[in-house]
């Protein structure tokens, strides 16, 4: 979205400062999505579909992975399928922060077995609707944004890896109960709710475990991986996972500075960037890693072999 507010802008609001964001998680800035979710991500899929040379019409299947869709129903896709003009099956998949990963592999299973030939894959999320913006602890950290691939099969994903450790205490959002008179209403509020340490603990371990397990299926050395693309959550977690791997440090790339944690959304949206700027080229390994709510766990190695509009290589 092209809303963006600085960490000296939101300390206007909450008891909070520049410092005490940034040196805790890395973020600087984050966007917020005034147009509605639905809007944000058929943008997103719009220019993923230009990018492949691809029409709506041409996509068999359309996935969005969210958590914060605007409506309890119809699913996000849906109305992203409406937006774009598509006639394709439509549906949602929540696995957090993990869901772009783990679209990946519904996507990859649907493509190998001949029902799809083409899929339009969106992450797209909405945060700033679920946090409490009267405490600084939670609501400093995410950011709204969309990110969406066209996929098709072919030989380039050499690995993925997915996880669920069926927990909801460290990380959950609930939503409104409604006003029956024959139930017992839950007093608990529906803003987000987050054990910091315990999901920073998870989340290095998690990254640490699914990356050397897909390189291991990939039988990749991890000498020879050009980039890590990892779910943008904090910049100590990023820090402190890129300690335990046998990857040098500068290959994470992260956006975390101008775009926080925007869930689901935070490995396409970086994916988008480092192309469009050539730091991705054809040929590279990439592996990516995301952790979430669930607590899911997804990651995945990836031979880049699209080619830019603009270059040959």
């Amino acid at each position: 979205p092209s809303l963006s507010k600085t960490n000296e802008e939101i300390s206007e609001l909450l008891d909070t400062s520049d410092e005490w964001i940034f040196s805790r998680t890395g973020i600087g800035s984050r966007h917020f999505c005034e147009e509605g979710l639905t809007k944000l991500a058929a943008r997103a899929g719009s220019k993923a579909l230009s990018d492949a040379d691809c029409s709506a019409l041409e996509i068999d299947y359309l996935l969005c992975a969210t958590f914060s869709n605007e409506y309890a129903t119809p699913s996000l896709a849906c109305l992203v399928q409406q937006e774009l003009g598509a006639t394709c099956p439509s549906l949602d998949l929540n696995a957090a922060c993990s869901g772009f990963i783990y679209g990946l592999e519904i996507a990859a299973a649907l493509l190998a077995s001949g029902r799809a030939k083409r899929i339009l894959l969106i992450a797209a999320e909405a945060m700033n609707h679920l946090v409490d913006w009267t405490k600084r602890d939670i609501s400093v950290l995410f950011g709204d944004g969309a990110g969406a691939v066209v996929l098709e099969k072919g030989d380039d994903l050499l690995a993925l890896r997915t996880s669920a450790a069926g927990k909801a205490a460290p990380l959950y959002a609930k939503n409104p109960q409604g006003n029956c008179p024959y139930l017992t209403q839950d007093a608990d509020d529906c803003y987000m709710h987050m054990d910091g340490k315990e999901i920073y603990k998870f989340a290095v371990n998690a990254m640490v475990q699914d990356i050397l397990q897909v390189l291991a299926i990939a039988k990749a050395d991890p000498a020879d991986v050009d980039y890590v693309l990892p779910h943008q959550a904090n910049m100590r977690i990023l820090e402190a996972a890129a300690k335990r791997l046998p990857i040098s440090q500068e290959k994470f790339l992260n956006n975390m500075l101008s775009k926080g944690n925007t869930s689901a959304a935070s490995i396409p949206i970086l994916l988008d960037e480092a192309c469009s700027a050539g730091t991705i080229k054809t040929g590279q390994l990439l592996v990516m890693s995301a952790f979430g709510a669930g607590l899911t766990t997804g990651a995945c190695v990836i031979k880049w072999s699209k080619k830019t509009k603009n270059t040959e290589n």
